[in-house]
């Protein structure tokens, strides 16, 4: 088999590198070791095919060699960690796998939308920056918590349900970052930190050419990255 037919039998993932979800989606692809082709895209600027492919037009995207479409970033995260027996699923509890299932919940059903009207405060005059940030903060409290139990969300090492909230921590902290510096979450901070600074992330926010251009392509490794140190991990 060439390498170009080799390349063609490979998911597709379409993506946008900043886009939290996508993000997510790809964590856990890099994670599992899911060799994929991916299709950077700007969303003012939708190729056709993403939307053949998935008439929401949204990111993130995988196309499986046998025609599947998965169009939601859990779904991504949960087909990769299943492909790879990862220990994040065959190891986990039934109650891990729920107290897992809630807290994503929580970030994208109660978190996101006051981590939106935080962030783009000027197109949510009905809310001052402050009073949303006040509300998301409810979530980061939880996490602080969490996090004051054990080195990471559910455990001592990344699971799928770190890298599924951190892309939006993320954003949170940006917003402003001198606040959040002396804000009352250092276990947050320091998760984040550590989540930054990983060579995962790092190799998952590779920037790639924008694929309605030229119809450029990128690779995400199937090479298993280390997430975090151990070191890291038990400080």
């Amino acid at each position: 088999m060439t390498e170009g037919m080799m390349s063609i039998s490979l998911p597709l993932l379409y993506s946008f590198r900043r886009c939290p979800y996508a993000m997510r989606a790809r964590l856990a692809l890099l994670d599992a070791g899911i060799k994929v082709r991916v299709r950077e895209i700007r969303l003012q600027n939708k190729p056709p095919q993403l939307l053949a492919a998935s008439a929401k037009g949204t990111v993130p995207v995988l196309v499986l060699p046998n025609g599947q479409i998965l169009e939601q970033s859990l779904d991504i995260m949960h087909w990769a960690y299943t492909q790879a027996r990862s220990p994040h699923l065959t190891n986990a509890t039934p109650q891990l796998i729920t107290a897992m299932a809630t807290l994503i919940t929580e970030n994208d059903a109660e978190f996101k939308p006051w981590l939106d009207k935080y962030k783009y405060a000027d197109r949510y005059p009905q809310a001052s920056q402050h009073d949303s940030r006040q509300q998301a903060c409810q979530f980061i409290a939880k996490l602080e918590t969490l996090l004051s139990r054990q080195a990471q969300l559910q455990s001592s090492q990344p699971s799928l349900v770190d890298y599924a909230i951190f892309p939006f921590i993320r954003q949170f902290a940006a917003v402003d970052p001198t606040w959040f510096a002396v804000a009352p979450y250092p276990k947050v901070r320091y998760w984040l930190q550590q989540h930054l600074h990983s060579p995962l992330f790092q190799q998952a926010m590779t920037p790639f050419n924008e694929y309605a251009i030229n119809g450029a392509e990128g690779e995400l490794p199937a090479t298993k990255i280390q997430a975090i140190s151990e070191a890291a991990t038990t400080k």
